[in-house]
């Protein structure tokens, strides 16, 4: 999916928080967020577990998080560069 055609979704979902997010190589314990989360990956790999398993995303990939979702995030040897959308 390109960004354009991700924005659009976004948009067509109601989204009206849109962030670019940047990490550096590494990870985040458990935790969760008080919004939903869709995210789409531009640079770099993330791999997030949740109750549902473990998945890798990497650029072109999407991912969705639902709000108070418990999750782990670990970023690759590069980080991650990723546009979420939060609602």
């Amino acid at each position: 999916m390109t960004e354009q055609e991700f924005r659009q979704l976004l948009a067509a979902e109601g989204v009206e928080t849109v962030v670019m997010v940047e990490r550096e190589p590494g990870s985040l314990e458990t935790h969760s967020h008080p919004f939903e989360a869709r995210a789409l990956i531009l640079e770099g790999e993330i791999t997030i577990v949740t109750g549902k398993g473990e998945q890798r995303f990497g650029p072109g990939d999407t991912f969705h998080l639902a709000a108070n979702e418990p999750h782990t995030e670990t970023y690759g040897a590069r980080g991650v560069k990723y546009l979420a959308g939060r609602k």
